[in-house]
């Protein structure tokens, strides 16, 4: 049964760097589109705010594997152009994940104390520098975990991406699994398992990081949490 772990590792880690680099590029897109849907929907203009609101119902109310189907099969149809199966991916992971994270800033932003708002206007700042300087860094502390967790389900939404061939660490398990006995099958499971596991674990730990600098920035100090389980307990479900 464990004869072949060795091999089992090999051929799975080669779709260790794509699924890096899908959970990656995900990331970055849905923290983009976070905030700005996020702060759009708090605008004072009606028409942002629908729009806004718009994006967050259709990408947070529809399948992930029908929109995954839908930017690789039928998009390329109306604009004549093949995606590349990985940047659809990407695409697919930033734009779901980024109308989960928009409601996540949304709800920072106006958990910030009303007299934080006040004072920001007393000081004489404009609504920038009052979003900039004074709201976005409180509400940065109250963002951090949520976030930690939606990041953690994008990087176990990025094995969705073997419905579209890309050659990430599901899909070469399944290759692998290809001529294999049935017994096998619980041990190269395992390992892809424990490789999704040990990614987790990087994010919670550097979004950890991020919570302290966060805190820090604003003086205050997140409450302590020791060992991999409270890590874990926090950041995957």
């Amino acid at each position: 049964m464990f004869d072949n772990v060795g091999l089992f590792v090999e051929t799975i880690s080669e779709g260790l760097l794509l699924t890096v680099q899908a959970t990656v590029g995900g990331i970055l897109l849905a923290t983009v589109l976070s905030f700005v849907a996020g702060l759009a929907m708090l605008s004072r203009w009606r028409l942002v705010r629908a729009l806004a609101r718009v994006y967050v119902e259709i990408w947070r109310g529809t399948s992930e594997v029908v929109q995954l189907m839908w930017i690789y099969f039928v998009l390329p149809v109306l604009v004549g152009y093949q995606i590349v199966p990985l940047a659809a991916g990407i695409a697919v992971l930033g734009l779901n994940f980024g109308a989960y994270g928009a409601e996540i800033v949304r709800g920072a932003v106006q958990s910030v104390p009303r007299a934080q708002y006040e004072g920001a206007i007393a000081l004489s700042l404009s609504p920038r520098q009052r979003m900039m300087r004074v709201i976005l860094p409180q509400a940065m502390v109250e963002m951090v975990p949520p976030f930690n967790n939606l990041f953690i389900q994008l990087l176990k939404g990025s094995s969705l991406l073997t419905i579209i061939t890309v050659h990430e660490m599901t899909y070469q398990a399944r290759e692998v699994l290809i001529d294999r006995f049935i017994s096998e099958a619980a041990t190269i499971w395992t390992i892809v398992l424990l490789f999704y596991l040990a990614l987790a674990v990087c994010i919670t730990a550097a979004m950890r990081w991020l919570e302290r600098r966060a805190a820090a920035m604003v003086g205050r100090t997140p409450q302590p949490r020791r060992g991999l389980m409270s890590m874990l307990g926090r950041g995957v479900r």
